[in-house]
């Protein structure tokens, strides 16, 4: 038996004060965290299940809380024990974005979408706000883009690269990271995509997986958005979509520069960043965690990788090395 379960049900009882409820799996994630449904006659709410020696949400309670005041569509805490690691918040639903995009939905969901994002990035506009969330800096952009070399290059394909190999990724992580940082600064959830999205009939999107949000470059979450790990989109009605947003930016007061190239720069080179990170992600949860299922995602999210480098001189050095490892995604 699972004591975790059976500890949640007794917490959620006192919570709710009864235990006349029905309680079922919801949703699951890449971390150690999982989530149940209760049922309370009409009435649903998510229990959340993080253990307090592999998650500290401390973060997750304050962020929500602050999202939820500037009017976005997050899980509203009703009860927390953090010593105990339960949550009790309310439900979004079960209509994740991904299971709903196609021809006939993807533009109202998008554009639901970006309203909410650059709601969400206005939250960092005031010099008191910047503080509230840490910042997205060099160590951490870097340190996320080690986890490709370590984890995808090193431990998953098994690859002993050479002094020249090492350098020429070097090289490549210290361009991504200038150019990250040379962007202006705005709230970023960090993980802005459609299995963390879900589709509300008020205020949509809800959006979950929030905690690790930092102050960081403007066209992070866009990457996240439009250039997601889990569906694609062709180039040119991308293109389109981050015009759509700039317009919104431009009108909420969102630095977004009078440059759209440069705009567009941003927004592939921060890609890249994304892209190398989230494959070194994905083998890690594999490896280490015991999660496969984001395997099959890394051709489509090297793709993106093959695709920007190719239109970038500065990339080239990194794409003759992908092209050198074989890496997939190429076609």
């Amino acid at each position: 038996m699972d004591n975790r379960i059976v500890a949640l049900k007794q917490w959620s009882a006192r919570a709710l004060g009864t235990d006349k409820f029905d309680v079922q799996p919801a949703t699951a994630d890449a971390s150690f965290r999982r989530y149940f449904r209760i049922s309370l006659g009409q009435q649903t709410f998510i229990v959340m299940d993080a253990p307090p020696d592999k998650n500290d949400m401390h973060a997750y309670v304050a962020i929500a809380r602050r999202f939820h005041t500037l009017g976005l569509n997050v899980p509203e805490v009703l009860e927390e024990d953090h010593r105990l690691g339960f949550y009790l918040v309310t439900d979004l639903g079960d209509r994740v974005y991904l299971n709903n995009l196609h021809e006939q939905t993807v533009e109202r969901l998008y554009g639901d979408a970006m309203e909410a994002m650059v709601l969400l990035q206005t939250g960092g506009l005031s010099a008191t706000a910047t503080r509230f969330l840490p910042d997205y800096d060099e160590a951490l952009l870097w340190r996320e883009m080690e986890i490709f070399r370590e984890w995808y290059l090193e431990r998953h394909l098994g690859i002993n690269l050479s002094s020249r190999q090492q350098a020429v990724l070097d090289q490549t992580f210290v361009l991504l990271v200038r150019e990250a940082l040379s962007q202006p600064r705005v709230w970023v959830h960090r993980d802005f995509h459609s299995r963390n999205l879900m589709v509300t009939a008020q205020n949509n999107p809800g959006i979950l997986d929030f905690q690790d949000a930092v102050l960081g470059p403007v066209t992070y979450d866009l990457v996240s958005l439009l250039r997601d790990c889990y569906i694609r989109w062709p180039r040119d009605r991308v293109e389109s979509w981050i015009r759509d947003y700039q317009m919104l930016a431009r009108q909420s007061d969102i630095a977004v520069g009078g440059d759209d190239a440069l705009f567009l720069r941003w927004f592939d080179l921060m890609g890249v960043q994304r892209h190398i990170k989230a494959t070194g992600i994905f083998v890690r949860l594999c490896h280490r965690d015991g999660k496969p299922g984001y395997l099959p995602d890394i051709p489509r999210t090297l793709g993106y990788v093959y695709e920007v480098s190719v239109r970038y001189p500065e990339l080239q050095p990194f794409l003759t090395l992908m092209q050198e490892l074989k890496l997939p995604g190429a076609d």
